[in-house]
C-alpha cells in the first residue's frame, strides 16, 4: 500500500475501534447501572463486547485495502486480536472519567478520605456517581427515564427509577415533595408561594415545585424556614 493508503487504513481502524469501544462502554454503563455497582466492570463489559463490530470492521477493511480473505475465521481472529485494544480504551476512558478536577491540600488528605468513606457508607446512591461528584446529597429529580442526582460536588443523570433512587438515600434526612422531586433537609432554605403553588427554594436558588398532596407535610417539615408568602 502507498503512504496515503496506509494513512487512510489506520485512520479508519483507529477511529472505528475507538468509536465502537467507547460507545459500547457508555451504553453498558447505563444498561447495567441497576445490577452492577462497579462502574469499571460495567464499562469493561461493553468495551469487550465491542470487539465483535471492531472485528467485522477489521475484516472488511483488510479486504478492501489488501484483498485479504473474508469469512468467519478471519472475523473471529480479528475480534480476538482487538480485545486488548478494547480493554485499553476502556481503562483510559474510566481513568479520565474518574479523575478528580481538583487536588485537595496534602494536610487535608486524611480528613477528605474519612469523610468520603462515611458518605459512601451512609448513602448507597452515591456509589452510582463518579468519585469526583460524591458529595453531600442535596436533591433528586426525575428527567425522562433518568434520575438527576444533585450533590455539593455537582449533578449527574443516572439511569435509575426514581422510586429505586429514594430507597438508596440512606441516612440522609429529607422529604419527597413531588412525584418527581425529593429534597434533603440541608438543601431547603425557604418556602415560597406563587399563584397558589408552593415551592421549596434550595441553596443554589432552584425552585422545587411541591405537589398539593405534599403541601401539609412540606410546611410541617420546614416550618422553621422563612414563612411562605
Amino acid at each position: 500500500m502507498s503512504f496515503a493508503d496506509r494513512l487512510l487504513y489506520w485512520t479508519i481502524i483507529q477511529a472505528g475501534a475507538w468509536t465502537f469501544a467507547i460507545s459500547f462502554s457508555i451504553i453498558a454503563n447505563r444498561i447495567f447501572a441497576d445490577s452492577i455497582r462497579n462502574m469499571l466492570a460495567r464499562m469493561m463489559i461493553g468495551s469487550l463486547a465491542a470487539a465483535l463490530p471492531i472485528g467485522l470492521l477489521l475484516t472488511i477493511t483488510n479486504r478492501v485495502f489488501s484483498g485479504a480473505e473474508m469469512g468467519f475465521g478471519p472475523f473471529v481472529q480479528s475480534s480476538l486480536s482487538s480485545l486488548p485494544l478494547c480493554a485499553i480504551f476502556c481503562l483510559l476512558s474510566y481513568l479520565t472519567a474518574s479523575q478528580s478536577p481538583e487536588t485537595a491540600p496534602i494536610a487535608a488528605t486524611d480528613i477528605g478520605k474519612n469523610t468520603a468513606c462515611e458518605v459512601k457508607s451512609t448513602v448507597p446512591l452515591l456509589e452510582r456517581l463518579p468519585p469526583q461528584k460524591r458529595g453531600e446529597l442535596l436533591r433528586l429529580s426525575v428527567q425522562d427515564h433518568y434520575t438527576e442526582i444533585v450533590t455539593t460536588r455537582g449533578h449527574q443523570l443516572v439511569l435509575l427509577r426514581f422510586s429505586d433512587a429514594l430507597k438508596e438515600v440512606g441516612q440522609t434526612e429529607g422529604l419527597q415533595v413531588h412525584r418527581s422531586h425529593w429534597i434533603a433537609d440541608a438543601d431547603a432554605v425557604s418556602l415560597r408561594k406563587q399563584a397558589g403553588r408552593l415551592y421549596v427554594i434550595t441553596r443554589d436558588g432552584t425552585e422545587i415545585p411541591v405537589s398539593r398532596s405534599y403541601n401539609a407535610a412540606v410546611q410541617a417539615r420546614f416550618a422553621a424556614l422563612a414563612p411562605a408568602r
